[in-house]
């Protein structure tokens, strides 16, 4: 690998993640979607006849909720960098513009990870819920 070489960040390079992050927020927003609607029905259930299952079943869904909140901000903070990014590259600020569009790119990871955080917390939830049912 040559040493001396750098990477020029264009404004094509941001606009890149665009849909990208538009789709993943659009993906984040169903979940969230689908699970209140969720809890609004298991609540409801659970008023009418308590028990400790949809008690459970609601404070895991609470919990995915929370994640997806902020998967949710993390996801629009990297968006919001990506076009500071275009703007810092706009006002010729070529050293600005690496590091804001390095945070964006962090803050897009830290989203996707709490993504598998989440599918892994659904998946368990799918476990037990499959496990009932066997008995």
């Amino acid at each position: 690998m040559k040493r001396g070489v750098s990477l020029e960040l264009t404004l094509t390079t941001p606009a890149l993640l665009f849909p990208a992050i538009s789709l993943l927020l659009l993906a984040y927003t169903n979940r969230f979607l689908v699970l209140a609607e969720l809890v609004r029905k298991l609540n409801d259930e659970h008023k009418k006849n308590p028990n400790k299952n949809l008690s459970d079943q609601i404070r895991n869904l609470k919990k995915r909720i929370d994640i997806i909140k902020n998967m949710q901000i993390l996801g629009v903070s990297s968006f919001f960098l990506c076009v500071l990014s275009m703007f810092m590259l706009f006002r010729e600020r070529q050293f600005i513009a690496n590091l804001v569009f390095g945070g964006a790119l962090i803050f897009l990871m830290a989203s996707l990870a709490l993504l598998l955080r989440e599918l892994f917390i659904s998946i368990h939830a799918l476990n037990i819920q499959l496990e009932d049912c066997k008995h």
